[in-house]
Formats: C-alpha cells, structure tokens, sequence
C-alpha cells in the first residue's frame, strides 16, 4: 500500500486527488494539507510514500518547502501545479530540487482536468514510489567515479593549440547561476561547456531561455560539433558530454554510460576530458550544488595547468560541490557569483 499525502492550496483539488486516489487499491491518502507547515505536522505523525505538492501555497511556496524536504529529509515527490509546465523556469527548478516527476494542471477546469488524468495521476504516483527504494540502493551502491566513462591519462597529449576553452559545472541552484554567469559574457568570449544537473527534456528548454537572454549563443550540445567563441553548450539530460580535439579544433563527444557520482551527465566526465584535450588553456568553473560532483574533475584541471574558480558560500543555494572541491585543494580561487564574469574577462586580457 503506497502512503500519499497532498499538499495543495485548494480544497477542490485536495478533494479531487483524494477521492480519485481512493479508487485505487494501491494508495491510502494519509493526509491532505493546505500549506507546507500543516503537512510537516502530518509527516512527524506518519512519513508518507510519495508526496503530492503545488507551488503556489500560503505562508510558504512549494519549491521552498521541496528544497528543505529534500535536504532534510528525501520523500518522492510529484509536483502537480498549473505553474510546471514543461519547459518552464518553475518545472526546471523543480525537478532540479529533486522532484520525480511533474502533472501539469491548467487554471480552469482542474476538477475536469484531475478526473481525466487519473490513470496518468495513477502511473505518476506508483512510479514515485517505486523510484524511493532505487534512489536508495543507488545511492549505497552506485556511487561511480568518471572512470568508468573517460579513463584518466597521465601523459597529456601534446598541446597544438592556444585556444582557451571554458568548463563550467552545476548542480542545486544552478539554472539562475550560469544565467547571471553567462548574461554579462561578451559576445567574443571562447566556447563554454556547462554540465548542469537537469533530466532529459529540459536542458533543450534551459538553454533555448539562456539564448534570448545572453549576447552570446547558447545551444544544446550535439556529438561532434565544434566549439566555436561565442557559444555556450548545455550537455543534453541523460548523456554525458565531452571535450575532444583533432589537432587545433575542439569539438563535443556526447555519450551515453552508466551515471557518474549519481549524475549524467556529471561534472567530473566534462571537466576530466577538458583536463586531458585542453590542459593550461582550460578555464573552469564549479558553481552551487548538493554532492561533490565535479570536486575531483576540477582539481585534475588545477594540477595540469588550468585556471579554476569555486563559488563562494555565500553566493551559493547549496555549497556542496564548491566545497568539497576547494577542501581537497582544487579552486585556484574562490569568488561570488557576480564577480565570476568580471573575473573570467580579465584572466582572458578582454
């Protein structure tokens, strides 16, 4: 029997999902809440399976409470909102905070809406639940190291090329990050490659907002095309990419494989082959984010030659991976959000 609570402002949909989840053998509702506080007093009472939670909630918001839920307690969560469409800043930043999946409801006919979707609702649920005891074994278990995507070289190939390439890697908080990062780049700027934690389906959306905003291009990035000034990539959700280079040119590997650190893509995959094809021209950057995804990857930067810029605690949602990098000794610096353009800028003689 799968345990849900509902967490929603509305007594209509509280209403809806109850009697809906009712019909279902599967599912006992253990409680329906109207705003975050009313529920944490139901989960000291008993912890719920699979969490069904809105956005827009008085006294305090949706993302807020998944955040802190899922840094203090992870539950599976299912956002169901009229703000999370696909593509949209909110559904990013939610499945970025650790919600498993999102059921968009519009702002009129929701009633309808809920009654229709049930067998989806249902499929939305059960997966939730089923995802809580695989997050567990995959997080006693399959803690894997970038080697079993990229192999760590010794000896560099030698360089035949000055070209400067950019490396940036995020996690938790990231999205609002690498935009304010990226918004006050000069459109001349070498080619930047960005891991940022985010599943399948969104990163496209991620960098199609990041484009109308920057000066510069920022696109997906695609197996096989070059890195070119001007440009930006965001590796695609669910591969992991690479830098690779035939003589003087830089280009994109992207490749499937098991998860590295819990991710895929990961931050360490990126930042080892930016160690290993672009050396001392590599310039690199781990922002805010939970795990130490990237720690490694940045020092293996450091230790060839490479310039490398931790974000400050300060600065960060969660200083998580800034920190376990600059703990073994991998930042060359370490500086607020808004003065890494400025900083990246002067290190280029711009």
């Amino acid at each position: 029997m799968i345990k849900v609570l509902i967490v929603d402002d509305s007594a209509l949909v509280r209403q809806t999902l109850s009697s809906i989840l009712s019909n279902f053998n599967d599912f006992i509702v253990i409680g329906a809440a109207n705003d975050p506080y009313a529920a944490v007093e139901i989960i000291k009472r008993e912890i719920p399976d699979v969490i069904v939670l809105d956005i827009e909630m008085p006294k305090m918001d949706g993302l807020t409470f998944l955040s802190k839920l899922m840094s203090q307690h992870p539950i599976p969560v299912v956002i169901c909102s009229s703000l999370a469409e696909e593509g949209s800043e909110t559904a990013i930043k939610a499945l970025e905070y650790g919600a498993i999946d999102i059921i968009t409801k519009p702002k009129i006919g929701t009633k309808d809406f809920l009654q229709e979707s049930k067998i989806k609702i249902y499929d939305t649920i059960k997966a939730a639940a089923l995802s809580k005891n695989k997050l567990k074994k995959r997080e006693v278990n399959e803690k894997l190291p970038a080697d079993v995507v990229i192999k760590k070289v010794h000896k560099l190939a030698s360089l035949e090329t000055t070209e400067k390439v950019i490396a940036v890697g995020a996690s938790t908080g990231g999205t609002e990050a690498i935009k304010i990062f990226l918004e006050d780049l000069p459109p001349d700027i070498p080619g930047i490659l960005i891991v940022q934690h985010m599943p399948e389906g969104f990163t496209k959306a991620f960098a199609k907002r990041l484009d109308r905003l920057c000066k510069i291009t920022v696109k997906e990035g695609i197996d096989g095309e070059s890195v070119l000034k001007g440009h930006a990539y965001i590796a695609p959700g669910n591969k992991h990419m690479l830098l690779k280079r035939s003589g003087a040119r830089y280009y994109i590997e992207i490749k499937d494989g098991p998860l590295v650190n819990r991710h895929k893509p990961s931050v360490d995959v990126l930042f080892r082959s930016v160690a290993q094809y672009a050396g001392k021209n590599a310039i690199a950057f781990l922002l805010t984010g939970m795990g130490d995804d990237g720690a490694k990857g940045l020092l293996e930067i450091k230790e060839v030659g490479g310039y490398t810029i931790c974000q400050d605690e300060a600065s960060s949602v969660v200083f998580g991976m800034p920190k376990e990098a600059i703990k073994i000794g991998a930042a060359t610096k370490v500086l607020p959000l808004n003065q890494m353009a400025t900083e990246l800028i002067k290190i280029l003689g711009h």
